[in-house]
């Protein structure tokens, strides 16, 4: 895992760390120093702790224009033991949602496991942007994580998607993409 780092073909056009607005402004980060870890296994420095355990995150880009923001997830999403929702939902979506972010991108290619608890946390998220258009899609979730993911019926407010080229786009071409099949979905 530690070879994983989050997509930084984008770096030239947003990061975190110098974005007055971002929960990660004034971060600094190391290329050599490992600490963080998922078990045993140690991730890359560029990932994100937000507070759980074993699930990172990294901001690729936010638009406070456009009211959107593309995160990129690595490690294991347990609500049931760790409640990793509630700490995004608290730690990073509601300093978002504070800043105006209604639409939400979640890159989960990296998500190996997902174990669920009750929808509370993703019902309020869905709640918190609903009335300004807002939408919560996740691509590229592994078929094993997705299967826990669905059985859990999430999909009400977490809308799954596959587009194994998003990396050929830039962020505001994913964006447009993404919004005009969330769009079509919520009619």
């Amino acid at each position: 895992m530690h070879d994983i780092e989050p997509y930084y073909n984008w770096r030239h056009l947003y990061t975190a760390e110098e974005d007055e607005l971002s929960p990660f402004y004034g971060r600094e980060y190391s290329e050599f120093e490992f600490s963080n870890t998922v078990y045993n296994y140690y991730v890359h420095p560029q990932w994100d702790d937000f507070g759980s355990r074993n699930l990172y995150l990294k901001i690729l880009y936010a638009d406070y224009q456009y009211s959107f923001v593309i995160i990129e997830l690595l490690g294991e999403w347990n609500d049931a033991i760790d409640n990793d929702i509630m700490t995004l939902k608290r730690e990073i979506i509601d300093l978002l949602i504070s800043q105006g972010v209604y639409k939400y991108i979640l890159i989960a290619e990296n998500v190996m496991n997902f174990h669920s608890s009750d929808d509370c946390y993703y019902e309020e998220w869905w709640e918190d942007i609903k009335d300004e258009g807002g939408w919560i899609a996740c691509l590229n979730m592994p078929p094993q994580t997705r299967q826990e993911f669905e059985r859990a019926h999430l999909s009400n407010y977490v809308h799954l998607m596959d587009d194994n080229n998003w990396r050929t786009y830039q962020p505001l071409h994913l964006y447009n993409k993404i919004d005009n099949i969330m769009l079509k979905l919520l009619e």
